[in-house]
């Protein structure tokens, strides 16, 4: 049902008339130094594609990077235990995986999950008159990139492991029964890698409102002082070309809508019947955040209009 062929999250397999299986892979480095919050965070970072596509995970398999002849086994042991935890708060167990030798750490999962075969969502599908919601803030990239330079306060790196920590879950749920056109995760391409993504497979376009995205606190004065990842200029690079920008718009609210994120929000396109009842699911399940950031327009397509 869902291949290769979209940019979407996740494959989607038919099994029968009535259900599909998801099945997606993702793993990441090191972006924190605690091993047990880096094992956290990849697994809800690989569980959250399931999420994306509407479905609810079954299991999942560890796939695992490791340097053993420079680390020890028991930072392993607190990655997987990471791992692990959040999956069992995902309501799966992890069943099995696979582990090489390598220079460098890299954590994630395989998770298979199960959808009712006609509410498999995807990126493509948005139609014009969707309101475009959010459920997690930005600068995760930014933040994590200043975390390896030493520049941010205990409570700060607190906060930005809590959000990149927490399952998009609650999020997904609160989908159910609403008229959702499409979905995604924003991760490695930005709030607007992503957004043009779901822009070219629904053949629409968009007008994003970049006041009312959620930022995270210190994001903005850490972009000011060119502290923000190389990622993030070259998703502005890359999409560019695809976005309207209001006059006036500072080069730092350009570097946020493009930073990479892990494990990040989702990013919905629903009904403007059904706007209200999802911000009401979405604030009763307190997720990080329940932001309206714009509209789904008819015209130009794979085209973002950036406003105040």
């Amino acid at each position: 049902m869902v291949g290769t062929s979209t940019a979407d999250d996740a494959a989607a397999y038919r099994i029968d008339d009535q259900r599909a299986i998801i099945q997606t892979v993702d793993f990441i480095t090191p972006i924190v130094d605690d091993p047990y919050d880096y094992g956290r965070i990849a697994a809800a970072n690989s569980i959250s594609d399931v999420y994306a596509m509407g479905g609810r995970p079954l299991f999942a398999l560890n796939i695992v990077c490791f340097p053993s002849k420079k680390l020890p086994l028991e930072v392993l042991g607190q990655i997987l235990k990471g791992g692990c935890d959040k999956a069992r708060e995902a309501g799966i167990e992890i069943v099995g995986g696979h582990s090489v030798d390598d220079d460098e750490p890299k954590y994630g999962l395989v998770v298979t999950g199960v959808v009712p075969a006609d509410r498999v969502l995807t990126n493509a599908g948005a139609q014009p008159g969707d309101v475009l919601v959010l459920t997690k803030p930005l600068g995760s990239g930014i933040l994590t990139t200043a975390l390896k330079k030493g520049l941010l306060a205990d409570t700060t790196r607190n906060k930005i492991v809590d959000v990149m920590a927490t399952l998009n879950r609650a999020a997904a749920e609160a989908l159910d029964g609403l008229d959702v056109h499409a979905l995604t995760d924003i991760t490695g391409f930005g709030l607007l890698g992503h957004l043009v993504e779901m822009l070219t497979g629904s053949q629409v376009g968009a007008r994003l409102i970049a006041t009312d995205v959620p930022v995270l606190e210190e994001v903005r004065p850490l972009v000011h002082k060119g502290v923000y990842p190389g990622g993030a200029q070259r998703n502005l690079d890359r999409f560019d070309q695809s976005v309207n920008w209001v006059d006036g718009m500072p080069e730092e609210t350009k570097i946020v809508l493009a930073d990479p994120q892990t494990s990040g929000g989702l990013l919905i396109a629903v009904a403007r019947n059904d706007l209200d009842q999802l911000l009401n699911r979405l604030g009763s399940a307190e997720v990080p955040a329940a932001a309206v950031i714009g509209e789904i327009t008819g015209a130009p397509p794979h085209a973002v209009q950036v406003d105040f």
